[in-house]
């Protein structure tokens, strides 16, 4: 099991690509926080990891809350005494306007959550792997960090973001043993891409433009995750790994 004895804290854990990687890791043998605004953790995913053999628990986060992330690594060291792994998965779309008429209210919260939020918990989880000289932390970005994303400019703004922090702390921290990536997903059958649109046809065009013609599935991304995380990749830091099935190549 490539993760025996590792800790692994998921924020935005209890859906969506978030959940796959818990299962994952679980599997793997890894003992998982998983964080979260819901009020307790999915049925689902405490299923799948007690059938995976190992342990996991669950703590509520508002990510915009510094001394909720505090708690949430102070709970997790309370549990098993150690805490190996971060996998930012935190995050919101919000609604498809265009530039112009975007509200602010949107944009702002967009912000705090995607990127002042995965700041949060980037620097608050560095000051303990400083400490051990060692972790890793797989932050989600997306193929928007990358591209534009019509009627979406906050959240391109913050996976843009992402990206780029992604590449500052990884340079920062790699002589420290610390490594830091990003996964970056196409469009994905997640509860926040099922909620995003009701609009059948839009759903529809994003798989079509797609040149596998396919959203992506939680469990590929998680994959990617992963790799990242162990330790097949301890040579590998600072980089953003797209997952979307080719988007970005058209």
């Amino acid at each position: 099991m490539k993760f025996k004895d590792k800790t692994v804290i998921i924020t935005g854990g209890n859906s969506g690509i978030g959940k796959a990687a818990a299962i994952l890791f679980a599997r793997e043998g890894a003992k998982i926080m998983v964080a979260d605004l819901s009020d307790a953790i999915d049925a689902e995913l405490a299923e799948a990891v007690a059938q995976a053999g190992s342990e996991v628990s669950f703590v509520k986060v508002n990510v915009t809350k510094p001394e909720e992330i505090e708690k949430m690594i102070e709970q997790t060291l309370s549990l098993w005494g150690r805490f190996d792994i971060l996998v930012n998965s935190a995050g919101i779309l919000g609604p498809r306007i265009r530039t112009e008429k975007y509200p602010e209210e949107d944009f702002d919260k967009i912000i705090d959550v995607n990127v002042k939020g995965l700041w949060y918990c980037m620097k608050l989880a560095l000051r303990y792997f400083m400490e051990q000289r060692s972790g890793t932390i797989v932050n989600i970005a997306s193929v928007a960090g990358h591209l534009g994303m019509v009627g979406h400019i906050a959240y391109a703004a913050s996976k843009h973001a992402v990206v780029g922090m992604t590449k500052t702390a990884a340079i920062e921290f790699a002589k420290h043993g610390i490594r830091i990536n990003a996964v970056c997903p196409g469009f994905t059958q997640t509860p926040m891409l099922e909620g995003a649109d009701t609009d059948a046809a839009y759903l529809e065009a994003l798989q079509y433009a797609t040149p596998m013609k396919r959203f992506g599935k939680p469990e590929e991304i998680a994959s990617a995750i992963l790799y990242l995380a162990a330790e097949e990749a301890s040579f590998i830091t600072g980089q953003s790994v797209i997952v979307d099935g080719g988007l970005i190549l058209q």
